[in-house]
This record gives C-alpha cells, structure tokens and sequence, in this order.
C-alpha cells in the first residue's frame, strides 16, 4: 500500500515551501494566496536506515524504498465549502488522501502577509475545521435525501441502518463534532468510509516555527503534531554535506514517521540478490495478509512463511548461519508480523 498525505492549510503559512523541501521539486511558493492553482503530487521515499544494510548483506542489484504520495493543495479559507477563493475544487482533492498534514503558521514575518492579518494558530485551525465540517454537512445531508428516495422505493434493512448512521453523523457536525472524533461501532465505520468525508481523516498538525520553544496552546498540545522550522530546513537544504554536519540535522523525516504511527502503519522487508524491498502494511495484519502487499496471490494461495529480524539477520552473518541456530521461523496464517521481519513467503503453484 502507498500512503497519501494531503498538505493543507491557510494561505502563506508555507505549504508549498514543505512540498519543495519534501519532494525536491520547484514549484511555486510567490507571497500571494491561491498561488498553487493546480494540486502538486510528489512521491517521497519512506526513510529506513534497514534496507541499505540488507542490501550488503544480500548484495542486492538493487533497493526498492516504500514511498510516500505527497499532494500539495492550495490554500483554503473561510467560505471555502461554499466556494469562496478556490473552493471546493481543493476540498474534493483532500478526499483522496490518507492522512490530512495541515500546516500551521506560528511564526511572525511582516513581510509575509498573513492572510487574516494576525499569528493565532487556534483561530487559523478552527477555521480549516470549519470549512471541513461544512463541506461534509452538506456531503451528509446529499447522501440522506437519497437514502430517503431510495427507501420510498423499496424497504431495505441495510439502507435503514445507513440512513441511522448517516443522520447520526448529522447531527454531530452540526454540533462540530468531527465524525473521526464520533463513537461509532466497527460496522458503522465502514459505512462511513463509503462517504469519504474530510472529517473522518487523520490529522497530522505542523506547526512552522522559526522559534527554538514554541508556546504551544494546553489544547492543541492533545493533537499529533510536529515541529518544523521551514526556513532552517530550507537552508540545510542548500549547504553541502560538510556544512551541515555543524548543524542540527533535518527533522523533516519526523512528519512521515508520525504520519505511520497516526495510521498505524509498519513495514517488512523482503531481501535476496535482485533487490531488497519495504512492504507498507497495517499493524497487526497477519502472514497472508501481509503477503497481500506483494501480490494477491500471496494471500490467496498462502502456505507458510519464514520469518528473521531485520537485526538477527544481520547480527549472524548469513541465511544459513540464522537456519542452523534456528533463528529463522516457520509462521503460519495466524501469525501477526511484526515492523523489521524479514519474510520469504512459501505459495501453492
């Protein structure tokens, strides 16, 4: 699986200067709103330090990095759901991500206009939230007026239960409520991932600051954030190896490792003389499940899997120095894998 993680945010607070960081690419980053009219996508590698030490070990032809989608949206403002500046062209583009990245402007430049004339990091994320929850209400109230045509077609059990969750997720955004923060059940879950609604996803705050210790709100101390100074990270950039070994090294790695634990993904490598390879999966998927990653068939057509620590692997030297310790296992379809397993999949013909 590949993760897609949407850089959202007010205009001027640096969303464009993080994808250029992120990706490498130029785009444009001018002093004006709706400066990116047209969303950017950039693939990112996943860092692990593990693959390049597999592949001396396996003596690989090559190293094959899990990677990250990343899309940089334009910035929204108020009365975005109602397609004020560029509007819902932007909202619609954050359905397809996995994880919402929204930059927030702490740091004071009078030079860079901020677009409601004043640093407040809680006014500038309620306001996102906001359009957010506005844009889903009216996704919402579509979905039950169909429901209701539906239902006057035909009495269906399934659709009564929809139109039950649906209406609950109603009445809890027009309270505020995101619907990621409503109680749900396993099974209206599912139903609500058929609505892609933008309150359901993950939020990753980033808070730009130029500051060393930010004063970080009591409240918004109890979101997943991380720190990043955009303008040291675009200086680092720019020096050469020598110069940055005086320096702090770049913390940018963070928002992607953050991004995995908010969605609570892990990754197992494959290793062997062709290439050595990072599988993206959930926690707690199982052998097959895991296989999936690779090909369908993996899953479908699962017999066993050996399995080593990444470490282990390397600690003894060679595959057949872990087989005669008997540090190389034999798992089965129960068996959960684990973040750094090394797996070589046995599959019926």
């Amino acid at each position: 699986m590949k993760l897609s993680i949407g850089i959202v945010g007010l205009p001027n607070v640096g969303k464009s200067t993080l994808f250029k960081l992120l990706t490498k690419k130029q785009v444009s980053i001018e002093n004006y709103p709706f400066c990116t009219i047209d969303p950017n996508v950039g693939v990112v590698q996943v860092p692990d330090e593990r693959l390049e030490k597999l592949a001396r070990f396996s003596f690989s032809k090559k190293i094959v990095p899990a990677v990250v989608e990343f899309v940089d949206i334009a910035g929204l403002v108020k009365g975005a759901s109602k397609g004020e500046g560029l509007g819902n062209q932007f909202l619609a583009r954050i359905r397809e991500v996995d994880v919402i990245a929204e930059v927030v402007r702490v740091f004071e430049n009078e030079k860079i206009i901020h677009v409601h004339k004043e640093i407040n990091p809680q006014s500038d994320i309620g306001i996102i939230e906001t359009e957010l929850i506005l844009a889903d209400l009216e996704t919402v109230n579509k979905r039950l007026i169909k429901l209701e045509k539906e239902k006057k077609a035909g009495y269906d059990k399934k659709m009564e239960k929809q139109s039950a969750v649906v209406e609950k997720l109603r009445q809890n955004l027009e309270k505020g409520i995101m619907t990621r923060n409503c109680e749900l059940t396993d099974e209206e879950r599912e139903i609500v991932k058929e609505l892609c609604l933008l309150t359901f996803k993950p939020v990753l705050y980033v808070f730009n600051s130029s500051a060393k210790n930010i004063d970080i709100p009591e409240e918004l101390k109890k979101k997943n954030y991380v720190i990043l100074d955009f303008k040291a990270e675009e200086d680092l950039a720019e020096m050469s190896d020598n110069e940055k070994k005086e320096l702090e090294p770049s913390r940018l790695n963070n928002l992607i490792i953050e991004a995995y634990k908010l969605l609570g993904l892990i990754n197992f490598l494959t290793t062997g003389d062709d290439e050595t390879r990072s599988w993206t999966i959930k926690k707690g998927a199982n052998a097959p499940e895991a296989g999936s990653a690779i090909h369908t068939d993996f899953q479908e057509k699962f017999i066993k899997a050996d399995v080593i620590d990444w470490q282990i692997l390397l600690n003894v030297g060679s595959y057949a120095n872990a087989r005669e310790n008997g540090l190389v296992r034999t798992e089965g379809k129960n068996y959960i894998v684990k973040d750094g397993d090394v797996i070589i999949f046995k599959i019926a013909p």
